[in-house]
This record gives C-alpha cells, sequence and structure tokens, in this order.
C-alpha cells in the first residue's frame, strides 16, 4: 500500500515518520491516541480519489483529518489505515460576491476566509471557536456563537464535491438559493464525519459586513434569571446575532486568564448587527426586557478593539480553565435543548458538577438552546474518568427525555456514540443502510457515529 501510494503522490505527500504519525493520533479531546499506519497530505481533488480507489483495492480504512480540533475522537484512526490531511487543499477558488457565495477546498480555515473576504465587504458566520477548517466544520456540522442569527453549517452549504469511498467524485448540490430536485444530499453529507466521504470543495453562503455592531455584557443574580432574559428578547423578535452565557465559575476563569475585570456572577455577552438607528431603539427596548428579569448592570461596547476583547475573553475560555487548572485535561459536553428548557437543564448540571466534585463551569450559546460544562479532570485517574462519563451520561439523559440531543454542534464521534440509538431508535437503522450502500466495506471512518455489526 506504502510503494503504491508513492507511485501517484511525490514523496513528500506520503508520510511513516513516527512524528507526523503521532500528531494525527489525537484531537482535542480527552479519548485515546492511536496511529495511524501512513498519512497523505494531498493537493487535489484527482490525488484524493485516486487514494479512495487505492484504498478500496487494497481494503484499508481511510480518516479525514483537518486541523485535529475536534472534540469526540472524530479524527482518531482506531481502526488504523491512512489518514488523509487535507492542509495542503487549503485556496480559496472562487468568490462570487454577487451571489454571496465563495467556493473553496477543504483545509481553508475560517479565519483565513474572512481575510479573503473582508476585501469584498462579505464573511462568513459560523463561528466555532477554534480556528477549524471549512471540510472538518461541514463534517460536524459545527455552529457558534453566531447561530441564533444566521443558522448553522448546514444552513451555509450550497454544494460539496465529495470523493466516495470508490473514488467517485459526486456533486451534492448547486449554487441555486432553492431546488426542489432529487435527495437533499448536502443534509446528508454535512455533519456525516467522514464515514460517507471526503469534502475536497465546498460552496458556502457568505454575508455582508453588518454596518453596525454594538456589544453588551449583562449580569445577573442567577442563571435562570440569564436565561429567560434571552427568551424574553428571542420572543420580542430583536435581531440579535449572538448571545452567550458563561455562569459565575466560568466568569472567575476569564478574569483571571485575559485580565480583565467583569463582574464575577451569571453573565449574558450579547451582540447586535444592523444600522445603527434601528440598532438603538432595539437595543433600549431590550434593556426594558432584561430588567425584568432581575438584570443588575449592563454594559455596552462599540469599540473594534473592546468588542474584540470580549468574545477573545469568552473564545479563550477553554484555555482559560486549562490554564487555571495544570495537570489536568480538558473535558468538554455539549447538549441542545429546546430553550423553554434550557434553564432547568444548566441549574441540573450545575448541581450534578457540585455532586461529583469535579470542578468546572457552564457556557452556552443560549439562543438557540445548546450549552457545554467546561470539565477539568486528571486522565490518569480511573475514578474522576468515571465521574466525568457519569456526569456527561447524567446530561445527556436529561436532554435526550426533553426532547434535545446529545451533541448540539461537536458531533458524534466515538465519544456520543452510545447515545444514538437512543436518541434516533429506528431512524438509526435507516442511518446505518445508507452508510452501508455508500461504504460497504466500512473503510471511511470505520466505527465513528454508529458502529456497524455483521
Amino acid at each position: 500500500m506504502l510503494k503504491a501510494l508513492k507511485n501517484i503522490l511525490s514523496p513528500e505527500q506520503v508520510s511513516t515518520n513516527q512524528t507526523i504519525l503521532q500528531q494525527h493520533s489525537k484531537d482535542e479531546s480527552y479519548h485515546t491516541p492511536s496511529l495511524p499506519d501512513i498519512v497523505v497530505f494531498p493537493m487535489t481533488t484527482e490525488e484524493v480519489s485516486k487514494i479512495m480507489k487505492l484504498a478500496y483495492q487494497y481494503k484499508v480504512p481511510v480518516v479525514p483529518f483537518g486541523r485535529g480540533s475536534s472534540l469526540e475522537g472524530h479524527v482518531i484512526p482506531y481502526n488504523k489505515g491512512i489518514t488523509i490531511d487535507f492542509s495542503l487543499m487549503n485556496k480559496v477558488l472562487e468568490i462570487k460576491e454577487e451571489d454571496f457565495l465563495v467556493k473553496v477546498q477543504p483545509g481553508v480555515t475560517r479565519t483565513q476566509l474572512n481575510k479573503e473576504l473582508k476585501k469584498y465587504g462579505l464573511f462568513f458566520s459560523v463561528d466555532p471557536g477554534a480556528d477549524a477548517t471549512l471540510g472538518g466544520m461541514a463534517a460536524t456540522n459545527a455552529s457558534g456563537t453566531t447561530s441564533v442569527r444566521y443558522g448553522v453549517m448546514r444552513d451555509q452549504v450550497r454544494d460539496l464535491e465529495v470523493v466516495l469511498g470508490d473514488g467517485t467524485v459526486i456533486h451534492t448540490g448547486n449554487l441555486a438559493a432553492k431546488s426542489s430536485s432529487g435527495l437533499h444530499l448536502n443534509g446528508l453529507f454535512v455533519g456525516s464525519e467522514g464515514t460517507l466521504g471526503c469534502f475536497t470543495e465546498l460552496t458556502l453562503r457568505v454575508y455582508g459586513i453588518p454596518e453596525y455592531v454594538m456589544a453588551a455584557r449583562a449580569s445577573f443574580p442567577t442563571v435562570h434569571d440569564a436565561v429567560s432574559a434571552v427568551v424574553g428578547i428571542l420572543s420580542a423578535g430583536i435581531p440579535i446575532a449572538r448571545v452567550e452565557l458563561i455562569d459565575e465559575q466560568s466568569m472567575k476563569q476569564a478574569n483571571l486568564f485575559s485580565e480583565t475585570d467583569y463582574q464575577e456572577v451569571p453573565t449574558l455577552f450579547m451582540e447586535f448587527h444592523g444600522n445603527e438607528a434601528g440598532l438603538k431603539q432595539d437595543v433600549e427596548f431590550m434593556k426594558e426586557i432584561v430588567a425584568d428579569y432581575r438584570c443588575q448592570g449592563i454594559e455596552f461596547e462599540t469599540d473594534q478593539a473592546e468588542l474584540n476583547r470580549l468574545w477573545e475573553a469568552r473564545h479563550n475560555l477553554a484555555y482559560a480553565y486549562i490554564h487555571g487548572y495544570p495537570g489536568k485535561k480538558l473535558m468538554v459536553t455539549d447538549v441542545c435543548l429546546p430553550i423553554s428548557e434550557l434553564a432547568g437543564a444548566i441549574e441540573h448540571a450545575r448541581e450534578e458538577l457540585e455532586k461529583f466534585g469535579l470542578p468546572g463551569g457552564i457556557v452556552g450559546h443560549v439562543g438557540d438552546g445548546n450549552f457545554h460544562a467546561l470539565l477539568m479532570i486528571d486522565v490518569t485517574s480511573q475514578e474522576e474518568i468515571k465521574k466525568a462519563d457519569k456526569f456527561n451520561e447524567s446530561i445527556v439523559l436529561y436532554a435526550l427525555e426533553r426532547g434535545g440531543t446529545c451533541t448540539g454542534e461537536h458531533g458524534v464521534g466515538v465519544g456520543k456514540q452510545k447515545y444514538q440509538e437512543k436518541e434516533h431508535g429506528a431512524a438509526l437503522m435507516v442511518m446505518e443502510k445508507i452508510k452501508r450502500a455508500l461504504d460497504p466495506d466500512n473503510l471511511l471512518n470505520p466505527n465513528k457515529i454508529m458502529k456497524l455489526t455483521d
């Protein structure tokens, strides 16, 4: 297999170097690493197709790899085989500013794309925190802070070029804003985590940079008050672009790490996009609403440097916890519920954290019902790992019992695989049939999302 790969790629594009293998044996999660046999670095769709044809011929597993920033073990090659690293496929291929579309290769990162789009007065909306690749973001159906206004990754994908397990190249959509033609393959492949094919091009929806941006930081006595205020804001139809909840413990960590002096109580970070006159009216209305939910104080920012400082504090929370607990590993949970159930779910999560005696905090994209618990655990302690798993199971079951999901944006990988049958029921069998039809030998990122049995 190694010899065959070197016949279709240059020597620099094929590696069995131990350091390279180790770099591709893990992601940002706490899941156990596993080395691939070979790492390849294709530069074109044609090369990816040739790699897939060889893997199909030799019955060798294939795992796509972006930047390794995933959080549920998606890119860990537990069945060994080939890891395809897409870092060399990192070109912005076309910007169609009049259609608000951009075509990119999968290795382009969101920061890289937004730097290019800024020249045209445009931006790409999905903001997961990590500077992930767009291919990886599509693979996990990523979202983030702006999804309450602009939607998740699946909402932005107009077309995908996909290399299937036998090397066949297909397109899943077109450039039109809507279509009633055929099955919705975009929706099928986005979120498939490399189990159905490898993305080699993505055509994505982009947006005009807002005329005016205003951010706010609102403090509340309880998490319940903060979440209730969000429901009130959304019910009023105020065009909020971001609304993030940071609990008391997380505000403490943010202040320590980011050298801020924010009040250490449950806090909403909010951002509003629009025209200046209209936003001022909306913000006045918002102030009246949050006052009804015992808002203790609200600070506004329009200066770009202060806006950046606010959102950097939010995005750096994971690193704040890591630096605050040296020797421990970060575990991030991820559930999503109907927004009417969110306050109860967060209160339940805090009670469970205290019951298990685990250090950590809670943050969330509360505008769409998604929240995360950030736990610091000693991965050498089986007792702490067991506690963390029990905590995670507790909040997942709470969400599923109330019509929610085990993962709002991080994906399934191996970490959430055990909840798939409970969440999807008989629909999981439909997913398995699709997987078997497209990948009969189970070579594409095997045993992620679902574990097939003979």
